[in-house]
């Protein structure tokens, strides 16, 4: 059975897939200076009100739609490397460059990364003394190579299936219309449905250890969202969705996305309309409460909204690939994996300069984007760095 050659190269995932990757930096960094969620290392004194509340909004955006995008391309890129090499080579492959830098992050990066939290002031960690060899099992983790990890199994899941097919490989046919907005609306509904269930049992916030211990996944009350886009990802590859997604679905999307977030985001976070102010006990989590339906319906329709809308704008705009565009797409990965400890010890050494936090977010966002893309080049030109990274 003969299969499709290969498309021409698709630059706008390419470089939609940086952004992302940008953005998730961008997301850790906010962390830093707004506290919206445990880091590192965190900046105090959290003194300005609204300053917490944009970066801490600009969290909630981000966590409610950009891994399910990544997981989204991810799965676009799988089924062809399952056709070129087979499931056994795939496997092989996955696991080296996958499985090497989960490795690197446990025992390497994590630690060092954890290494903030002592280089904060003890009032507000607690810590009264420096770190020692005997906390050493504390520091390991998976750190925000959790997504690589996760990535792994759902890799090595499709593979499995594949290889229990024992079939040739599917033959890719001619781009296949992309599905109405009918059914687009049917996957959000069920999307929110099984995501509000799933926080019944792991509310957003809490970690939860898969294997051991110490490999937590910070954000699993996502899974729903992470699985059901990874196989979109796969389906969207067989039937060509990413070019016959039609342009007008990108401008529903993003309306769609901005609607819900004005109308959907306050109600949820408070439980009154059009206001931010987070409610205490904060009943979004999950648990059963109506709030956490409420924001699993708003999170679906962001994710899917905004996912539509940023591949129409890519694919539109952004759909070249020349020199600069190639250089960061190819270290984005590697920014992914080292840009935490990155994050802890620049913004520590800008902790002197007196800013208000959102000035202080935006110099420190000026100063680490740089240093994580040539800090990405130089450790890609160590012996053997480039066939994983």
């Amino acid at each position: 059975m003969s299969h499709v050659a290969p498309d021409r190269r698709l630059f706008f995932i390419d470089n939609l897939r940086t952004a992302l990757v940008i953005l998730v930096v961008l997301h850790h960094l906010a962390l830093v200076y707004g506290a919206a969620a445990p880091f590192y290392y965190q900046e105090p004194p959290f003194d300005d009100p609204l300053a917490f509340r944009l970066l801490a909004v600009f969290v909630l955006l981000n966590q409610a739609w950009f891994m399910g995008a990544l997981f989204l391309l991810a799965g676009y890129f799988t089924p062809g490397a399952v056709d070129r090499r087979g499931p056994v080579a795939f496997l092989k492959g996955r696991l080296l460059r996958l499985g090497v830098p989960i490795v690197a992050a446990i025992l390497v990066l994590e630690p060092i990364s954890r290494l903030g939290f002592f280089l904060m002031p003890a009032s507000l960690t607690g810590i009264s003394g420096p770190p020692n060899w005997s906390a050493f099992p504390q520091l390991l983790g998976l750190g925000p190579l959790w997504f690589v990890a996760l990535l792994l199994i759902f890799g090595a899941g499709y593979a499995a299936w594949r290889s229990w097919l024992r079939r040739e490989p599917p033959t890719r046919n001619a781009p296949a219309p992309f599905p109405s907005y009918l059914w687009l609306v049917a996957f959000v509904l069920l999307l929110a449905a099984v995501s509000y269930a799933m926080r019944l049992v792991v509310p957003l916030g809490k970690e939860v250890s898969l294997v051991v211990g110490f490999l937590n996944f910070p954000t699993i009350a996502y899974l729903p969202q992470y699985l059901s886009f990874f196989v979109v990802g796969i389906v969207a590859y067989r039937r060509g969705w990413l070019q016959t997604l039609p342009s007008g679905a990108g401008g529903v999307g993003a309306g769609a996305a901005v609607l819900a977030t004005v109308i959907l985001f306050p109600l949820a976070l408070s439980g009154d309309w059009f206001s931010c102010e987070i409610a205490e006990p904060a009943n979004f989590v999950g648990n059963g409460h109506w709030q956490s339906a409420v924001y699993a319906l708003w999170d679906s329709i962001t994710a899917v909204g905004l996912s539509c809308a940023l591949l129409v704008l890519f694919r539109r705009l952004l759909n070249k690939g020349g020199a600069v565009a190639r250089f960061l797409s190819r270290h984005s990965y590697a920014v992914y994996i080292i840009h935490s400890p990155i994050i802890v010890y620049l913004a520590f050494a800008v902790r002197g300069i007196e800013l208000a936090a959102l000035a202080k977010f935006a110099l420190a966002a000026v100063v680490v984007l740089p240093v994580c893309f040539a800090t990405a080049f130089v450790v890609r030109r160590l012996p053997g760095a480039s066939k994983v990274l």
